[in-house]
């Protein structure tokens, strides 16, 4: 913050800037403080007035400027999955944690900041809470429980057609399930999940049909996909699968014996 401010000493809203940089530093260090949750960080009614003095510095940074290299930074990732939801692919924008609209003043607050896909940012919007649950989503560098899986499938029979369920992983404290389930709800993870599960579970009576056809072993080549598919995270999508069919003993006895499906 004071990098930003001492950079705009040149320009029009030099005063403003300067007038505001004690606050501003409170607000963010209050940020940091209350791990951003929206529940404890407030908003900042006096610059509303000023509100696109702080967007621009997000949505229009110049080369080279204070905001526009840590900006550049953070979208230089190299994530291969969303961090929000655990969907393979490069999250391609950044997303702000408490939206910009109602908290200019942290738009390029790097705390504030993280990559997001575009499905999930989609169904985040502009959303932080409501009256009876203050905060949805996890904050993936406060909330450090999410490093563990915190997600997880069941898969239940008949095996041949299964149906599934996502749900917050067992072993998370009482709030922290319910802000897992809030944050799986908001971003429509359920949904979205459905159609990866249908695809995934193909390929995997595919997969166990060429073992079985080899003489491999079936279960010992399932927890080799599900330990290489931790990596870089246990939240991944695939992980979450390999995991819930590696856990399921009436799941992997199918695999093993039963007649599989022809999705080959």
């Amino acid at each position: 913050m004071d990098d930003v401010v001492a950079e705009r000493q040149g320009g029009k809203n030099a005063g403003f800037f300067t007038g505001i940089a004690q606050e501003w530093r409170d607000r963010v260090q209050a940020y940091i403080e209350g791990a951003g949750s929206p529940a404890l960080v407030q908003t900042w009614p006096d610059i509303e007035h000023k509100k696109n003095s702080f967007l621009n510095l997000y949505l229009s940074p110049a080369d080279g400027s204070v905001q526009g290299n840590v900006l550049a930074a953070m979208r230089a990732h190299e994530l291969s999955l969303c961090p929000a939801c655990g969907e393979a692919g490069a999250p391609n924008t950044l997303d702000h944690y408490l939206p910009k609209g109602r908290f200019p003043h942290f738009c390029v607050t790097p705390y504030n900041l993280f990559p997001m896909c575009d499905a999930c940012q989609t169904n985040k919007k502009e959303k932080t809470g409501d009256a009876v649950d203050p905060r949805f989503f996890l904050h993936p560098y406060f909330d450090v429980f999410v490093a563990n899986q915190v997600i997880a499938v069941s898969v239940d029979p008949p095996f041949d057609a299964p149906t599934f369920d996502l749900a917050p992983a067992a072993g998370l404290t009482a709030p922290q399930t319910a802000l897992v389930s809030r944050h799986l709800r908001e971003l429509g993870i359920l949904q979205r999940y459905a159609r990866f599960f249908r695809n995934e579970y193909q390929r995997l009576l595919r997969l166990v049909d060429r073992l079985r056809a080899a003489g491999l072993d079936v279960e010992e080549h399932l927890i080799s996909f599900r330990d290489h598919a931790a990596v870089p995270t246990s939240n991944a999508w695939q992980h979450v699968f390999y995991a819930a069919v590696v856990a399921n003993p009436g799941l992997l006895a199918y695999l093993r014996n039963d007649n599989l499906p022809p999705y080959r």
